[in-house]
């Protein structure tokens, strides 16, 4: 089954790409504007041979390393601390659905004004954007635990935390984990976004800086890095996911198919 799917996914990778070098070899659309595959190829060579791509691409990765590990712990300590205290949720729910829906890129101008184009302006924008991902599903988790099971572990005597580690933790794991995931594409979405933006260092930067200066094979190699980069992230997100997950029922069947 896996090998089918990723004979699958290589030809329908094969397919794009060959697409991507015909449709502007016949005309189809300006090569200025949409150049072949195979010189986005050769362009991509020449940033992997670039000590100066390497450092951009380490500059994004700590910014979205950082911003995701500290959404991530602040939004399950949030969370959970939200869940335990009486009445807490009910006095924060307002203000929660105030704060999720507004954009991270609207909060670009106070970045800026605070930061400048410091790694602090990256990780303002990426936190903002990751926290509520793992916020929200925290939440949705310590909902679904069982009544039963929470009367059950407080007939036995167990303390809040205790309660919080034996039973409102492995029912909202899954649901944390999902967090994370969203998260951790979110944050890179908006590490890229914040130096594209802003100009803040990283491969935002050298995106924004192959536009002006009219480098559109090197401008789609730095998209395809960017790209590459979410799929990884994603995959070993799921990979983490499947790991930390090895004991509940949907991972054992998924593995056991």
């Amino acid at each position: 089954m896996r090998g089918a799917n990723l004979a699958l996914g290589t030809a329908g990778l094969a397919a794009f790409l060959a697409l991507g070098e015909a449709v502007p070899r016949l005309g189809l659309v300006d090569e200025a504007y949409f150049p072949p595959t195979s010189r986005i190829a050769r362009a991509l060579r020449a940033e992997l041979a670039d000590s100066a791509f390497w450092t951009a691409l380490g500059d994004t990765l700590t910014g979205w390393a950082l911003g995701l590990a500290i959404a991530v712990g602040a939004g399950v300590a949030a969370g959970v601390l939200i869940s335990v205290v009486p009445h807490l949720r009910r006095a924060t729910a307002s203000t929660i659905e105030f704060l999720r829906p507004i954009p991270s890129v609207a909060l670009i101008p106070l970045a800026v004004l605070l930061y400048g184009t410091a790694l602090r302006s990256v990780l303002l924008l990426v936190v903002y954007a990751a926290f509520w991902q793992v916020l929200v599903q925290v939440l949705y988790g310590v909902q679904d635990v069982d009544p039963v099971a929470e009367e059950t572990a407080r007939s036995y005597g167990l303390g809040t935390w205790a309660r919080v580690r034996h039973v409102l933790w492995p029912t909202a794991l899954p649901y944390v984990m999902t967090g994370v995931r969203l998260a951790a594409a979110v944050a890179l979405i908006l590490a890229v976004t914040a130096e594209l933006v802003i100009g803040a260092p990283g491969l935002g930067a050298r995106i924004a800086v192959a536009q002006t200066s009219q480098a559109v094979p090197e401008m789609y190699a730095l998209i395809v890095v960017t790209g590459l980069l979410g799929l990884l992230i994603n995959v070993g997100a799921r990979a983490v996911e499947r790991r930390a997950l090895a004991w509940h029922p949907s991972v054992r069947g998924e593995v056991a198919v």
